[in-house]
């Protein structure tokens, strides 16, 4: 069976999505809609923006999502999944491919979780921290005896976890990891604490912005990223979606349950090949390649 898997928040690159709108018709539409819904050029920052364009947050989400969604349109049926999945941003890619949320209702939400998620990290500063080489349930143990907001944020593949939380939790964190026998633990370069309860408000913010769009049942399970289990119930996606801000990514139980279910072949759609790398780890066993 094959799963598609499509990528979040630091896959972008400048140029992204610049081959899709010189060489296909409908991948220049889509675009072009963009940059109405938007209300701005999106394009102009993507094709030739600066690194640092791309890193706001504003920018960066609707960006993926729409070099994720625009490259799987263009592909069609050669594509056509069993299941999918996305990787935290990525989760709103995925629903859109599976025709739980139509395009511009997708980049309108991207867009909505952005801008909310931009207002929250500005509101307290925080930041994130990538720890290698220790087991998941002794990073738990460690964060837990810390009196500071530091929390598990994405379970990206086995030893490698990814914590959230405020400026001196992750300081700490990472001192008292490393001290555990963490091989390495690195601040990552990111506008605050994605996935943890420092993103409260925008969970908030969202939330109406999700239970006022209409979602459809999509056309296969996507495994989302609270549970790392499979969704087809419209209302169930959508509370998963809001839960997803405050909640980490169980990226490593989402590939380990689309194995199980009888997933052999997974096909990365969007910029970047990192969750290629991330499906090698969790299930060598699977073949992992781009779209």
């Amino acid at each position: 069976m094959k799963a598609t898997i499509f990528p979040g928040q630091g896959a972008q690159f400048v140029g992204m999505g610049k081959d899709l709108y010189e060489g296909n018709i409908l991948a220049r539409e889509m675009f072009e809609k963009a940059n109405d819904i938007l209300g701005f050029r999106i394009t102009d920052l993507m094709f030739s923006g600066t690194d640092e364009d791309l890193r706001q947050t504003r920018v960066t989400q609707p960006a993926i999502f729409l070099h994720s969604v625009i490259l799987a349109a263009t592909l069609g049926d050669a594509i056509k999944p069993d299941m999918t999945a996305g990787h935290s941003l990525g989760e709103f890619s995925a629903l859109v491919a599976a025709g739980a949320l139509s395009f511009e209702d997708g980049l309108k939400l991207v867009y909505a979780r952005a801008m909310a998620m931009q207002k929250a990290c500005e509101a307290e500063p925080s930041t994130m921290a990538a720890i290698l080489g220790l087991d998941d349930a002794k990073v738990e143990e460690v964060l837990a005896g810390i009196g500071e907001v530091v929390v598990p944020a994405n379970y990206n593949s086995p030893g490698q976890l990814v914590i959230s939380g405020s400026m001196k939790g992750i300081e700490m964190a990472c001192e008292q990891l490393k001290a555990a026998g963490a091989k390495r633990a690195l601040p990552l370069k990111v506008g605050g604490a994605f996935h943890s309860p420092l993103m409260e408000p925008a969970r908030l913010e969202l939330a109406a912005a999700i239970n006022a769009t209409h979602f459809n049942k999509p056309i296969c399970p996507v495994y989302q990223n609270v549970t790392g289990k499979p969704y087809t119930e419209p209302s169930e996606i959508q509370q998963n979606l809001i839960a997803q801000l405050t909640a980490p990514v169980r990226w490593t139980q989402s590939i380990q349950h689309m194995v199980a279910d009888g997933a052999s072949v997974f096909v990365e759609v969007g910029p970047g090949n990192v969750l290629q790398g991330l499906v090698k780890k969790i299930a060598p066993e699977a073949e992992a390649m781009g779209a």
